[in-house]
């Protein structure tokens, strides 16, 4: 019987911990800037996870056994920031990172390992704890909306607000994909008939610090709204619309829709002007 409650228990701690998935970064002695190889193993780490439905997400800063408690603990709370600052760049959702703590320095006789080197080495690290909904959660089917072509060709009116159905992008980046492409030449030829208007073409971004814009990743700017909604304005004016009926504006993010937060990575066009046809006496 005791056997069996044991085999019990075992059996519930490794279905919780299934859930759970880490990852360490490590830092040099006295540093809490990220290494070039550990920051690219992070953003590998990042692409896995990034379409996942995440519960809450853990970073929890450590150092070795050398220096004073009272800086070890402001160093491990530096390197714990800095990890959140990368989830913040790549327009990770922050609501759910509940705990970005420094825990200070990890005492030698924890490790039975006779490499000292070695064992500070892995004692300077952040541990980042995913913790997933298991099962994930449904997503719930909006209606049928209509989509972008049928509110571009049908009756539009000033302040009028637009999404691009489709022309979302990559974490970090303000280029277009294939298929963002193919879409944006059916909007393109839609916007070249509607010389009625003008519009502006505004770009989000998901997820970020404050008010604060996220970082492109090819030019490392902090612009990345901004680069996304000149990227669509850019190719419409190659496919034949007008410059002066459009312009660019990044709106960092400042308005989320409060969904999945890869939509939010998003760019809109919102109707300044309309010119009314004239009418004959």
């Amino acid at each position: 019987m005791k056997s069996l409650l044991v085999f019990i228990c075992l059996s519930i701690q490794f279905a919780f911990a299934q859930k759970e998935i880490k990852h360490q970064v490590y830092f040099l002695t006295d540093k809490y800037e990220i290494p070039e190889t550990e920051e690219s193993r992070l953003l590998l780490f990042l692409s896995e996870i990034e379409n996942m439905d995440i519960q809450k997400i853990s970073i929890y800063g450590f150092c070795d056994d050398r220096g004073s408690d009272s800086y070890n603990m402001v160093l491990s709370q530096q390197r714990a920031d800095a990890i959140k600052e990368v989830f913040s760049n790549n327009e990770f959702d922050e609501s759910v990172i509940t705990n970005v703590d420094g825990k200070g320095e990890i005492l030698l006789n924890v490790v039975n390992d006779k490499d000292l080197y070695k064992i500070r080495g892995l004692n300077r690290k952040v541990e980042i704890i995913v913790q997933p909904y298991d099962p994930p959660r449904e997503k719930v089917e909006q209606p049928k909306k209509e989509t972008t072509e049928e509110l571009l060709s049908g009756e539009l009116k000033e302040g009028d607000k637009i999404q691009l159905e489709n022309i979302l992008f990559r974490t970090g980046y303000s280029y277009l994909t294939k298929e963002s492409k193919a879409k944006l030449d059916e909007i393109a030829k839609i916007l070249v008939k509607r010389t009625d208007i003008y519009f502006n073409i505004e770009g989000h971004v998901c997820c970020t610090h404050g008010a604060r814009d996220a970082i492109d990743r090819k030019t490392k700017k902090r612009n990345l709204s901004l680069a996304r909604a000149k990227t669509v304005y850019d190719y419409l004016a190659e496919k034949g619309v007008k410059r002066y009926r459009m312009k660019f504006v990044g709106q960092r993010r400042k308005f989320p829709l409060g969904g999945e937060p890869e939509l939010d990575r998003r760019v809109e066009i919102v109707v300044t002007r309309v010119i009314k046809p004239k009418t004959s006496n």
